[in-house]
């Protein structure tokens, strides 16, 4: 008997999450903060330093600095901006969307310190003479804009003046801000220069006023960032860049609209092929993932995070992640129909057997997420947040979303003796009296002799990373700024672009480099690369300059030496942590033997990736950390898939007594997990190919690194870390005789565990 009250529960649930989809998703997309990546804007590092001899850095002291920048960018009117104080006296500010990004940075460093001198460069007036809060922006008579400030002391102001009438022909009060980067002239037109003078006005009576003008070639931005800048206060320190980024808007506005049309692309091939491949369950698979994206973004909203070009890329290669837990259900329901048992029964069994090996190759991502967070920069982070959410909203819409909205057909009864619906052939199915367990069932791989063959997947292994070691040791690595400091622009032109160009537009900036490269569909993206860290002046001239030549902003960076040495040691402990954690978590959930396996197998993929970029001179930057411990995380998935099916095939037997029985397990293991292996890195390889083909060029290198990834991934967990068990599990059993199983004692060895 069919209970249709469940069919129709199952579409009226489906439509009340559609209408709330629909209706709210607007707003949510609306109110999440893009990133400087996706919007513009720049991100500075500064590391606080004495202003004067004997002066002591204290936390007290950096959080005063702190709030001083944050005062100073509320002049610039900048919405949301970002001010982090970090470890070793550093303040990170990021300001997303600011548009003049060569004023911001004046604003932030400037000590804004006022000096009146006369032209013999005696201080007669500074600004400790000024009444705190009371500088605005006027206009005068002739409505030019001026700046109005209020002195605490009318007298001093009124022998200040005599004094400089008394001076005449030279009776000039020249007015500087921040007067230590700009004494060395007093003469108006080489002053003029300088973007610290303001102005000389020429003194001809006593003033015994207290309200004074500043008046200039003004215009009325200028004059109200100034008169907030003179509000503010000078800053307690001084402050040194020791990195730096921006983005164009223009760069923001297209690596956006690229990067969300990449994931389009690649979701809806996701989808196509569950719907082809699972049916049923796959159309569930596409409600459950169009859930997943909806939750994501809410979540990411209720954070107040911000989203960066990195953290589209993870919530797209999150889909394909998320639908691996939606395949290793679906393949454990079709191993249950194809026993004989029941639909209902089938669905009840397969997710119960698929639950553990779902959360342990979430657990293990997760980690990879976490080290990420921890040892990331500001971007990278993004990424890392924006993966660890979509690993915790996948597991909880792909495990009980799925089983909520398929038990709801199954417990219909509609599905009864329609395992096609399943895509599971009826000629596939056992009779129930015959017995057949899941795991004897016949494979289309059972030809495929994974161990016979093992000693030359090693052999290939290893003559594979010799030749990487060889490349290596030649070419080294084309390190990116972020890990070898210096600075690195790039710009985007409406024409194709030449290094010949470049070349000519950075001599006319008094810059040269030889490490040019044009990219893009159009040619017409040139990236310059220079050992120098520039300074934030020769950076407004190259904004400035190149803007005007182009007609959009280039993005710059800078790496200093010290964040250079810090990024690439962050990188290396990374690396190490993540590749302890996971020995850890996988010898106390299966065995140290297996554990030791995986990392092995990881390793082993993470230097197929390196040796690649140092053979075709791709960049390495830190968005390649990114890759690598994402393919860490993901390519774990794969082996703990199989060694979990390693362990239940040896929960069948009390003892294993020969090598042949050993490497039968491994061989059938391998098997019976192969169309999920395949299906799984299928799904997330079209999300990497359209991030590849669509996406950013920004993220271009990061994709590439994923896609070697995900192929030596695969080929590691399928060819290495079993293989590798085996041979250390065959060696334990020359010399026991035997091994115990683990139905018969609690792990596989008499080894002692992790």
């Amino acid at each position: 008997m069919v209970k249709r009250s469940r069919i129709v529960a199952f579409f009226l649930i489906v439509l009340l999450i559609g209408s709330a989809i629909g209706v709210t998703t607007k707003d949510i997309v609306n109110n999440i903060k893009l990133g400087l990546d996706l919007q513009g804007g720049f991100e500075v590092l500064y590391e606080v330093k004495p202003a004067k001899e004997g002066q002591k850095i204290t936390d007290k002291v950096v959080a005063s600095t702190a709030n001083a920048l944050e005062e100073r960018i509320n002049v610039l009117g900048v919405s949301e901006p970002s001010i982090q104080i970090e470890e070793g006296h550093r303040i990170r500010v990021q300001l997303a969307g600011v548009e003049d990004q060569n004023e911001a940075r004046k604003i932030l460093s400037t000590q804004a310190n006022l000096s009146f001198r006369d032209v013999d460069d005696n201080l007669m007036l500074d600004g400790s003479d000024l009444v705190q809060g009371a500088a605005k922006q006027s206009f005068t008579q002739e409505g030019s804009p001026n700046v109005a400030l209020k002195l605490k002391d009318r007298k001093k102001f009124e022998k200040v003046t005599e004094k400089i009438v008394s001076m005449a022909p030279n009776n000039q009060l020249v007015i500087w801000l921040d007067f230590e980067e700009g004494k060395d002239s007093f003469k108006k037109e080489v002053a003029k220069e300088n973007p610290k003078f303001l102005s000389s006005p020429n003194v001809n009576e006593v003033f015994t006023t207290d309200e004074v003008t500043i008046e200039g070639d003004f215009t009325v931005e200028e004059a109200s960032n100034l008169a907030g800048l003179l509000n503010a206060g000078s800053l307690p320190v001084k402050l040194k860049e020791i990195y730096s980024t921006s983005v164009g808007a223009q760069f923001g506005e297209q690596a956006l609209d690229k990067t969300v049309l990449s994931g389009i692309i690649g979701i809806a091939l996701i989808f196509l092929f569950m719907l082809f491949y699972y049916r049923l369950p796959g159309f569930i698979a596409t409600i459950t993932l169009s859930i997943y994206i909806y939750l994501i973004l809410l979540v990411f909203d209720w954070m107040n995070g911000v989203l960066t070009l990195p953290g589209i890329a993870a919530l797209i290669l999150g889909v394909g992640m998320a639908v691996d837990a939606n395949i290793i259900t679906y393949e454990r329901i079709k191993e249950e129909i194809r026993v004989g048992r029941t639909i209902k029964s089938a669905f009840q069994a397969g997710n119960k057997n698929s639950f553990l090996t779902i959360l342990d190759a979430n657990i293990t991502t997760i980690l990879a997420g976490a080290v990420l967070f921890y040892f990331g920069t500001s971007s990278v982070r993004g990424f890392a947040t924006m993966l660890i959410i979509s690993i915790l909203v996948s597991f909880l819409t792909a495990v009980w979303g799925s089983r909520l909205f398929l038990g709801l057909f199954v417990k219909s009864g509609l599905l009864r003796n329609k395992p096609g619906w399943f895509g599971v052939k009826k000629s596939d199915i056992h009779d129930i009296k015959e017995n057949v367990d899941t795991l004897d069932l016949t494979t289309r791989f059972d030809k495929f002799d994974f161990v016979k063959h093992h000693r030359k997947f090693f052999a290939f292994s290893i003559i594979a990373i010799v030749a990487g070691m060889i490349v290596l040791g030649i070419f080294r690595l084309n390190l990116g700024i972020d890990f070898s400091s210096g600075t690195r622009m790039e710009i985007l032109a409406e024409q194709q672009l030449s290094k010949e160009a470049i070349s000519t537009e950075l001599e006319k900036v008094n810059l040269s480099t030889d490490d040019i490269i044009i990219s893009g569909e159009k040619k017409n993206i040139g990236t310059a690369r220079f050992k120098d860290v520039l300074s934030k002046n020769e950076i407004a001239h190259l904004k400035n300059h190149f803007k005007e030549q182009f007609g959009n902003e280039p993005n710059v960076s800078t790496v200093s030496p010290i964040i250079g040495k810090e990024l690439a040691k962050n990188a290396m402990k990374a690396l190490a942590i993540a590749a302890v954690g996971i020995i850890i978590y996988v010898a106390i959930r299966f065995e140290f033997y297996m554990g030791a396996s995986a990392v092995i197998a990881l390793i082993h993929d993470a230097f197929f990736i390196i040796a690649i970029f140092s053979l075709t001179r791709l960049e390495v930057d830190i968005t390649f950390i990114a890759a690598i411990l994402t393919i860490i995380g993901y390519s774990i998935n794969d082996t703990i898939v199989t060694f979990d099916r390693i362990r239940e095939n040896l929960e069948k037997k009390r003892r294993i007594k020969t090598y042949e029985e050993l490497a039968d397990i491994v061989n059938k293991s391998l098997r019976q997990t192969l169309t999920r292996s395949i299906n799984t890195v299928l799904t997330v390889i079209v999300t990497v190919i359209a991030l590849l083909i669509f996406g950013s060029e920004s993220i271009r290198n990061f994709s590439i690194a994923l896609l070697i990834g995900l192929i030596s991934g695969t080929y590691s967990s399928l060819f290495i870390a079993a293989q590798l068990w085996l041979v250390w599990k065959g060696k334990e059993l020359k010399r026991k005789g035997s091994i115990k199983t683990y139905k018969e004692k609690k792990t596989w060895s008499d080894e002692p565990q992790v």
